[in-house]
């Protein structure tokens, strides 16, 4: 058997085993991607549907900015996480780099402009197909956003998947706010990183394997959502 055969087989032992190292990082992992796209959820589906409704001077080079941080890289958005948070930053009192609390805040800076981005347009398309049918019951702008989410409900599912798939397959950010420290802010995509670096082979293999399987999850998660708005809507 090759070494590298031998190194799958030893990670296959490690995840059917529910080695308590491996579990300890992916739950790590989970809590901290999860925490952050439900803040980035909190924040950016209600930023991208004001977007969508309202017109006011600068609209036009926000929403160009918005569309751009899409494409924020993770290792800048790490460092002005890591300014912010230093001890010289302005939140450096409170302690939070190297914590996974700000691992959470680094994710947030990524998924938010996703999340809202992608909000505005499935808003603002709801709005042009049903701005009659809302102005006629009365009902302003503000009143608009939450109905227009619930209505738009399965597409932002599908969004905020996709936001969820950005912070949990994130490196370079989480690495540099979080330090990746052991039984701390060592999470699947630091920790790969740093066992292939040190030749563990099969612990490495283990968190791969372990987060293509939930990449793949998400992916399957949102044809399904995105197969059930294409048969509402016909």
């Amino acid at each position: 058997m090759s070494t590298d055969a031998g190194a799958f087989m030893t990670a296959l032992t490690l995840i059917l085993g529910l080695d308590p190292y491996l579990l300890d990082i992916v739950a790590l992992s989970l809590r901290v991607s999860l925490s952050a796209v439900a803040l980035a959820a909190l924040m950016g589906l209600p930023l991208g549907a004001a977007l969508a409704l309202w017109r006011f001077p600068g609209h036009a080079a926000l929403v160009v900015a918005l569309n751009a941080l899409m494409g924020l890289p993770p290792v800048v958005a790490g460092l002005c996480v890591y300014l912010l948070l230093s001890r010289a930053g302005p939140l450096g009192e409170l302690g939070l780099l190297f914590t996974p609390a700000a691992m959470v805040v680094a994710q947030v800076v990524l998924v938010m402009p996703i999340i809202a981005a992608l909000a505005r347009q499935q808003v603002q398309e709801l709005h042009q197909e049903y701005h009659e049918q809302l102005a006629s019951l009365g009902l302003s702008r503000l009143r608009m956003i939450p109905t227009l989410l619930w209505d738009a409900r399965l597409g932002l599912v599908t969004v905020i998947l996709a936001g969820f798939g950005r912070a949990s397959a994130e490196v370079g950010a989480v690495m540099i706010v979080g330090g990746n420290i052991d039984g701390v802010t060592r999470v699947m995509t630091t920790a790969i990183v740093l066992e292939t670096s040190k030749g563990n082979l099969p612990l490495a293999l283990g968190l791969g394997i372990v987060l293509l399987g939930l990449v793949a999850l998400i992916n399957a998660a949102a044809y399904l959502m995105g197969e059930m708005a294409r048969r509402r809507q016909g």
